[in-house]
């Protein structure tokens, strides 16, 4: 993406949204080069807050890249909401439906353009109490098996400062500490040309998943909590226990 192939509404967001974020945040960005600037990539960030999808757009902004998203196709019936949407890229879904594999199609062919798709795998934002990164949805793996699209990493940790789900608190304050890092590739090499069946799915989104978590821990420290908990094996079984993740 060069700034001049952008059209006039991308722009115009642009110039509404960026100098709000640069007076709001105060950013440390690192690993733009991981972003590459010719080819589909599908980016995968954490999900902390309601403000992530301000955050990572002007971070694969700065990058160089036009970020597309998925999002809700209610907000793209919205009066000239929706119409702005559309002309930035991005892109709806009917999530629930039968519809939603219509999305797929849509990632599939904004790949094929060379897009920059951005997709939260926990598909909301983490339940875990301390914000760590909980299980993924398998979302990005089947993109990222459909395509062979690289699958880049993108640890933030600072938009809760912005909006704390936890408390619905904003922050309004100037120059909020905001950090994002994208990481090299997930090497997703030995599911390639796989079918996409549950496991192997379920498979590639742990490791995505694994590698963001210990990417974010090397921004905030501490050490995060297992991603998932194995179910009880029978009705009578002890309580569930977390699962030995380092198989992932």
């Amino acid at each position: 993406m060069t700034r001049r192939r952008l059209g006039f509404w991308q722009r115009f967001a642009v110039v509404l949204v960026k100098p709000v974020m640069t007076v709001w945040t105060r950013r440390t960005w690192r690993g733009m080069e991981h972003l590459r600037h010719d080819g589909g990539v599908i980016i995968v960030p954490n999900h902390l807050s309601h403000a992530d999808p301000l955050v990572s757009a002007h971070f694969v902004y700065d990058a160089g890249r036009w970020p597309r998203y998925l999002g809700k196709a209610s907000v793209f019936r919205v009066p000239v909401v929706g119409w702005i949407l559309y002309r930035c890229l991005q892109i709806p879904v009917e999530r629930g439906t039968v519809d939603a594999v219509k999305s797929l199609d849509a990632l599939v062919a904004a790949l094929h353009e060379d897009g920059a798709v951005v997709i939260y795998p926990e598909g909301t934002t983490t339940r875990e109490p301390d914000l760590w990164p909980m299980k993924g949805k398998t979302g990005a793996a089947r993109l990222a098996l459909a395509t062979g699209a690289p699958v880049i990493p993108v640890a933030m940790w600072g938009p809760e400062r912005l909006f704390d789900p936890r408390n619905n608190r904003l922050g309004l304050r100037p120059r909020i500490p905001v950090t994002v890092v994208a990481g090299p590739p997930v090497d997703l090499s030995r599911w390639a040309g796989s079918t996409p069946t549950k496991a192997t799915l379920e498979e590639m989104t742990d490791t995505i998943m694994l590698r963001l978590r210990d990417q974010l821990a090397e921004i905030r420290g501490g050490t995060p909590p297992p991603l998932w908990e194995r179910p009880a094996r029978a009705a009578g079984a002890a309580r569930p226990t977390r699962g030995r993740e380092d198989a992932a």
